[in-house]
């Protein structure tokens, strides 16, 4: 790999990485942002929940304006809408506007991963699988160290520091982006001509609309109505209305030429659909225990945010660790042993979340992180092979989306269960009751994997 070549890796590097930094960071700084704004949990989730829809949606559409507008000036947009929004966060009047730039940050993170790997795909022709894991370091490994440099942020500064130290490294991507991105070729005839009513469509923003109107406001009503510890008939009427907004969202999506998520997909690949719904329970288990220990550490144990990002590092090493071994090993054996060995190693964090109590070993704390760790990095190549294997290859770029699709679901019902379960409080029998729910969702996992079938690769979804 040449000087400008390396050059380009860092600048997107540098840019792809501030979406799950930015994710995984908040992880140990809620509990400081209750305090802050006198906030219970269920309230103090939506900087996840806002965070993950963003990201949902805004991922897949600046995919598509990529294609039209130039993926330069999509990636260097959303470094600027990503540093006014991380320089601004701060200085929120109120948690509300908090979460206005919580979701303008995530939209121009967004931005960078839509684009990033088709940047280093186009103008890095050498070693091309080499810059595309070194993409992936950047991306799994800012995730992983995330609630450690969070921790320590917030430590040493304040919650303010993890919206701060976003902006050298935006203000470096930027500078060396505008110099080592190839202009993008001007715009096709057929981009320039193109109506905003036709954009619409393209991106499928009624699907989008419903989609997001109907997951908040479902989101409200369940959240509501834990919060209030009673079920009142204003919080039933809204979580009905967004029930109803998404079975209209289903239904559009059956009928959309261009739909924001290829419903249709899942019920002419089963195979391809269960892989889905493991992923989104894996994501379920994963993030359920990612952003709901760092907060029992703290407001039960309490742990400093310090020693609770180094605890929670134990999570993001093994999973580095495991993954390029992983990859090895489900190259000779497939997918299904070692997402087996996940399922049970995820079920025996679970069992051990619930064996937890006050007197407990914060250390031995560790031993359930590790374990999901470990899985986390089984998983995240065992199936995403398994994908590939159970896919045809003319639709695998949809599948792609779905499954970055089920990710953030699987993201967001894992903190919807923290706050069902949690409540307004955070205590060792809601921890208990957590992995209880867990250990139930691994034990299904470990069904699914014994059942699970290699495809065979004379079949037609093997060879497309």
């Amino acid at each position: 790999m040449d000087v400008r070549s390396r050059r380009l890796m860092i600048s997107v590097g540098l840019g792809v990485l501030l979406n799950p930094l930015n994710s995984s960071m908040i992880s140990v700084a809620i509990p400081r942002l209750q305090h802050v704004y006198r906030l219970d949990f269920t309230v103090v989730s939506w900087i996840i929940f806002s965070f993950y829809i963003a990201s949902a949606i805004a991922q897949p559409v600046m995919g598509k304006a990529s294609d039209l507008f130039g993926r330069k000036k999509i990636f260097l947009t959303g470094l600027v809408v990503a540093f006014v929004a991380s320089f601004f966060a701060p200085l929120s009047p109120n948690f509300g506007w908090l979460i206005v730039f919580r979701i303008v940050q995530s939209i121009g993170t967004s931005m960078m991963v839509a684009v990033g790997m088709a940047l280093v795909r186009i103008h890095i022709t050498e070693k091309q699988a080499t810059a595309i894991s070194v993409l992936s370091i950047f991306l799994s490994g800012a995730a992983a160290i995330g609630p450690f440099i969070g921790g320590v942020l917030i430590h040493w500064w304040d919650w303010s520091a993890i919206f701060f130290v976003n902006i050298p490294f935006m203000v470096a991507s930027f500078l060396l982006s505008w110099r080592t991105i190839p202009k993008d070729e001007p715009p096709t005839s057929v981009a320039r001509n193109m109506s905003i009513r036709k954009w619409l469509n393209l991106i499928d923003a009624s699907g989008i609309l419903l989609f997001a109107a109907g997951l908040v406001a479902l989101l409200v009503g369940l959240l509501s109505a834990k919060s209030s510890g009673h079920v009142s008939s204003g919080y039933v009427v809204v979580g009905l209305i967004g029930l109803v907004l998404l079975a209209a969202f289903v239904r559009h999506e059956l009928r959309a030429t261009s739909p924001f998520i290829p419903l249709r997909a899942f019920a002419k690949y089963p195979a391809m659909t269960w892989i889905n719904v493991e992923f989104m329970l894996v994501n379920v288990l994963f993030y359920s225990l990612f952003f709901g220990l760092p907060s029992y550490l703290q407001t039960v144990r309490h742990v400093s945010e310090f020693h609770t990002g180094i605890l929670m590092l134990s999570l993001g090493l093994c999973s580095l660790i495991v993954s390029p071994i992983a990859g090895r090993w489900i190259d000779k054996s497939g997918p299904r042993p070692a997402l087996l060995v996940s399922a049970i190693l995820m079920t025996f964090g679970s069992v051990w979340i619930v064996t937890l109590n006050q007197n407990s070993p914060v250390i031995s704390v560790c031993l359930a992180l590790a374990a999901f760790g470990i899985s986390n990095g089984l998983n995240n190549v065992g199936l995403q092979a398994a994908l590939f294997n159970n896919s045809p290859k003319e639709i695998i770029g949809v599948a792609s989306g779905i499954f970055n699709t089920s990710r953030y679901l699987g993201t967001i019902l894992s903190s919807l269960l923290i706050g069902i379960v949690m409540g307004d409080q955070f205590s060792a029998g809601g921890l208990r009751a957590l992995g209880i729910i867990l250990t139930v969702i691994s034990l299904f996992l470990v069904f699914l994997s014994r059942r699970r079938r290699e495809p065979n690769p004379n079949s037609p979804s093997a060879n497309g």
